[in-house]
């Protein structure tokens, strides 16, 4: 069930209703209804993966208790390594199985070995690395003595299976959003209100922005051979900006659909297109997976501890892991290789923290060494695209290098370019908006709610009109894949 659809629009009011009206604020009942409608809305995807989704709740459920329970250390290391293993064993085999048998096969005809291993045709769990890390940051965090158990199955379940974050994230935490499912929750309408706006927002970046700059960048990417260097860097631009406005926008609706059941998630996106530095995109970029990977991943490793060379090991380990999480392509690692290069120099000259505050934070227009800063950024991250969206290595450097050729200077042209110049000029109307509200929470939190009645509904409604004409063909989120 895509949230950009007709069955999610029927399917949302009625859970909102049922779960304000007909539990009669009783926490019990508001936790059921959320756990059922998060199952139904999984096994609309299939049904059949549901099961997997059940056994793994229980595997960390159990194990957690198993861990708090241990009278050793001993013990509580078999529990915890019992349910990374199986979980991660789960991931490896729906997941990586293929790209592993594939890379040793090509290993050993390098040799003049051969070697048939075979694959698996099965399909990818929707939603399965996320779950995943919910249940392996609660048991760690039982490990580490961050948190007890929870012993009421049904709350622990909603906490991995909340629907608004289940198949995309974000990433959350025990101890952040464990509380507030263990807390009774009244309506607010303040509350819901801004959710609503928050949904909308996303809606636009999803539907207008995303998909339209999608069926562009697919039409350039697939036929990079017969298109001209200016041409690909569009291409590259559309898929900059499908990226995130897609996966930026699926958290915008899940945060304000979350919102709009008193539970606040954690924030996935702060205007990172906006970052003057690599270091500074990544604390703005899928903030939920960049704080895990340094939580659970690079301080257990040493952090930044143990000299210069332990930093540069522990940031490249983070990089390419974090590549590899994305998907089992080569193109993955090398996008997550690239990072790791580009932020290494500010790891050697300690200028990481540098750009902690947003840019031009109170003022209208960023300095001049501010603006250069954001396109040099910008233009670096425009590159590690190209290899995130290339099929294949091979094609993203045929691709790279047709950029840098003499048709570089030639006019762009492709396929249905016509129909691209309402995109670009609404592309550029987001980027204004979001380059107003970049010290928000989202870049609609506080536009219009100042203005005469009359003005905030017409913007309310141009967002709509702006949905609703530029509606085409219904595309899943990029992030599902993952």
């Amino acid at each position: 069930m895509l949230f950009n659809s007709l069955n999610f629009a029927i399917f949302l009011p009625i859970v909102f209703i049922l779960y304000w009206f007909a539990t009669k604020g009783s926490l019990r009942l508001q936790n059921i209804l959320l756990l059922v409608s998060s199952y139904f809305f999984y096994a609309c995807w299939d049904w059949q993966f549901l099961f997997l989704l059940i056994f793994s709740t229980l595997l960390d459920y159990y194990t957690g208790i198993k861990i708090h329970k241990a009278i050793n250390q001993r013990k509580k290391l078999f529990w915890l390594w019992l349910s990374i293993g199986i979980n991660l064993g789960f991931l490896g085999v729906f997941k990586y199985y293929n790209f592993f048998a594939e890379s040793f096969a090509s290993g050993l005809t390098l040799l003049g070995l051969k070697a048939n291993l075979g694959s698996i045709q099965i399909i990818l769990p929707v939603g399965i690395s996320f779950y995943t890390f919910h249940g392996l940051s609660y048991v760690i965090d039982i490990y580490k003595n961050r948190i007890k158990p929870e012993r009421n199955f049904i709350d622990y379940s909603v906490f991995v299976s909340f629907f608004p974050l289940l198949v995309a994230g974000p990433i959350e935490r025990a101890t952040h959003l464990l509380p507030q499912i263990l807390k009774k929750r009244d309506f607010n309408y303040y509350k819901a209100v801004d959710g609503l706006r928050q949904i909308l927002w996303g809606l636009f970046k999803k539907i207008v922005i995303a998909d339209n700059c999608a069926e562009f960048a697919n039409t350039i990417f697939n036929n990079s051979a017969d298109y001209s260097g200016s041409t690909l860097v569009l291409g590259a631009l559309f898929f900059t900006f499908q990226i995130y406005c897609d996966f930026s926008g699926y958290s915008d609706i899940a945060l304000g659909t979350a919102r709009l059941f008193g539970i606040e998630l954690l924030k996935n996106f702060a205007f990172p297109y906006f970052s003057r530095d690599i270091a500074e995109f990544w604390r703005r970029w899928h903030i939920s997976l960049s704080s895990w990977f340094k939580d659970y991943l690079y301080f257990p490793l040493g952090g930044s501890k143990g000299g210069m060379w332990m930093k540069i090991r522990n940031t490249f380990i983070i990089f390419l892991v974090s590549g590899f999480w994305h998907g089992a392509n080569w193109t993955f690692l090398v996008w997550g290789f690239l990072n790791a290069l580009y932020i290494i120099p500010s790891i050697v000259f300690s200028t990481n923290r540098n750009n902690l505050d947003i840019v031009a934070s109170g003022k209208y227009l960023p300095t001049i060494k501010d603006f250069f800063a954001i396109g040099i950024t910008f233009c670096l991250t425009v590159f590690t695209w190209i290899f995130f969206r290339a099929s294949n290595v091979t094609h993203a450097f045929n691709y790279i290098s047709k950029i840098f050729s003499s048709s570089l200077y030639r006019i762009p042209h492709f396929q249905g370019i016509d129909k691209a110049v309402p995109i670009i000029f609404m592309t550029m109307i987001f980027l204004i908006v979001e380059w107003i509200g970049r010290e928000q929470q989202y870049a609609i939190e506080h536009l219009g709610t100042k203005w005469y009645k009359p003005l905030r509904w017409a913007m309310y409604y141009a967002i709509i009109l702006a949905i609703f004409h530029f509606t085409g063909k219904e595309q899943q989120f990029i992030y599902f894949q993952f």
